[in-house]
């Protein structure tokens, strides 16, 4: 276990930066989930911390050691990767074994570390089947058991669910977290999906243009996003956003609907601004705002409502069953407690 610090590194292919700069500090024994969409960066970040990218500038320090320049195979690390990356022709034990045995380890330690991670992960029963005879959940897992073998200081996880369906990537997220909680082994974790990212991480960092936009425990960035990308990016269905102007004590969106401010935040003044609510901090109210229903979802356990007023779309997600259907007005109101306003200029909050 270990501590890994980022600072203020760089990454250019060429004459293009996709790094602008990075610093992060990992705790030991943390789970740490890099998220963003395609193309911000964070993929690029595991393979410098796993030793496959070199760095343009900045360093990178593991346990305390500045590990620019050492190989992959030196820097204590284990890496799941999204394809499993099994040899075909191997079994699951051998498979598990393969980094012990270039290690040269002695065969009754390799046997008994195998053992201890298919136990951890319930693999006993599948240790002399092959990786075609595997389910993708299976082959997950032995993939992750050929990391546990290494004992490493970090784990490094780059997008391993992306493969499996809907059902097993719920399964195997929970099953993650748990072996972390078990082994307590400092873990970086990339995923653009940000439903993984709030029920398994300690602390997120989202990602944006090689840029970190905001790092900090999940529903902190869910309660108080610190700007327009994250509160964009952090919560399903994402938040609603309506431009418009503070003026008169309220807010006032485009098409001249008074909405009201955030309450015990600080006072603004009158300005350009951008009107933020959550989906489910929409509430029905016969004396709310009437938005003109275009779409409904009944999803089960909740209703989505897809609204228009004026030229803003918005989504509403009600815990109560709604009948009302597309044309009919529906009367909302945000509760004021959770609303948030961000500079309509700069995107950060206000």
């Amino acid at each position: 276990m270990a501590t890994v610090e980022i600072r203020n590194v760089r990454k250019a292919f060429g004459s293009v930066e996709v790094l602008h700069g990075v610093s992060v500090d990992i705790e030991d024994a943390e789970f740490v989930v890099l998220v963003g969409p395609s193309g911000c960066g964070k993929s690029t970040l595991l393979r410098m911390l796993a030793g496959l990218e070199n760095i343009t500038s900045g360093e990178i320090a593991i346990g305390g050691r500045v590990v620019n320049t050492v190989p992959p195979k030196d820097r204590d690390i284990a890496m799941v990767f999204q394809n499993y990356a099994l040899y075909p022709h191997m079994t699951v034990a051998q498979n598990m074994a393969f980094s012990m045995k270039l290690a040269k380890a002695p065969k009754e330690v390799m046997d008994r570390e195998v053992l201890r991670a298919a136990r951890i992960l319930g693999l006993e029963e599948l240790l002399h089947r092959y990786p075609r005879q595997l389910s993708g959940g299976q082959r997950q897992r032995v993939a992750m058991g050929r990391a546990i073998v290494r004992n490493p200081q970090v784990f490094l996880f780059d997008e391993p669910l992306s493969n499996l369906d809907a059902k097993l990537r719920v399964q195997m997220r929970a099953e993650i977290k748990e072996l972390h909680q078990r082994l307590q082994v400092t873990t970086v974790y990339v995923t653009h999906d940000q439903i993984e990212a709030m029920t398994m991480a300690d602390k997120i960092v989202v990602m944006n243009g090689g840029n970190i936009e905001q790092a900090g425990p999940p529903l902190e960035l869910y309660d108080r996003p610190a700007n327009l990308f994250v509160a964009g990016f952090i919560g399903s269905p994402a938040m609603n956003m309506l431009p418009g102007r503070v003026e008169g004590g309220v807010f006032r969106s485009a098409d001249g609907t008074a909405w009201p401010l955030p309450l015990n935040g600080k006072p603004v003044s009158e300005r350009e601004a951008v009107y933020g609510f959550r989906p489910e901090h929409l509430r029905l109210d016969p004396d709310g705002i009437r938005a003109t229903v275009q779409v409904v979802e009944p999803t089960g356990s909740e209703t989505q409502v897809l609204m228009r007023l004026g030229e803003s779309a918005m989504t509403g997600a009600f815990r109560e069953r709604v009948s009302a259907r597309p044309g009919e007005a529906l009367p909302i109101s945000p509760d004021p407690a959770l609303v948030h306003l961000f500079d309509q200029q700069t995107g950060q909050r206000l």
